[in-house]
């Protein structure tokens, strides 16, 4: 059975965009999923003087692994002034350190969501510029907007929307 991680790119423990990765991962089948949390990862800022000094953290570590020892991975990113959110740059940043090849050419469903319209579509175009440096194999991309009005009781109400994911969704189970 194929095994993929899944997480969102917030520390928030409301975070929309995990709630849209926990959907997300539960409209793929015969798959084996683990949802990461990324304050299940909490690692200082990423410094080179700090690296030089103590060498990687653990938790740096084990994220890389999970990375590793997955088939595919599926991320929504939180956008926070238009970027990523600082939790997930310094995760980005500390395991780009371990492996450059960060993504290891696995499979990538790629999404945002926000409250506001754009749906996070700045966050993702930074993504699907940067990310193919680090070996991410991206398949699928999808942005929810205007989360509130989109998303009740556990899925995407807005069937068109509904309709954009599950076709990213065949995608990216046709990689894995």
């Amino acid at each position: 059975m194929k095994n993929i991680i899944a997480f969102a790119g917030s520390n928030s423990t409301t975070s929309i965009n995990k709630k849209l990765v926990e959907y997300t991962s539960s409209l793929v089948k015969e798959t084996e999923i683990n949802i990461l949390d990324l304050n299940d990862f909490e690692l200082p800022i990423y410094g080179v003087d700090l690296e030089q000094k103590e060498g990687f953290p653990e938790n740096a570590k084990r994220f890389a692994e999970a990375i590793k020892n997955s088939d595919g991975i599926i991320l929504s990113l939180a956008e926070h002034n238009g970027a990523y959110s600082a939790v997930f740059k310094n995760l980005f940043d500390w395991i780009s350190r371990i492996e450059q090849k960060t993504f290891l050419n696995k499979p990538m469903l790629l999404m945002a969501t926000s409250p506001g319209a754009r749906g996070g579509v700045t966050v993702l175009e930074i993504a699907k510029g940067r990310f193919p440096y680090h070996d991410a194999q991206i398949v699928g991309t999808f942005s929810l907007p205007s989360f509130y009005d989109n998303f009740s009781e556990g899925k995407i109400t807005d069937e068109a929307s509904n309709a954009q994911l599950l076709e990213q969704v065949k995608k990216f189970e046709a990689t894995l």
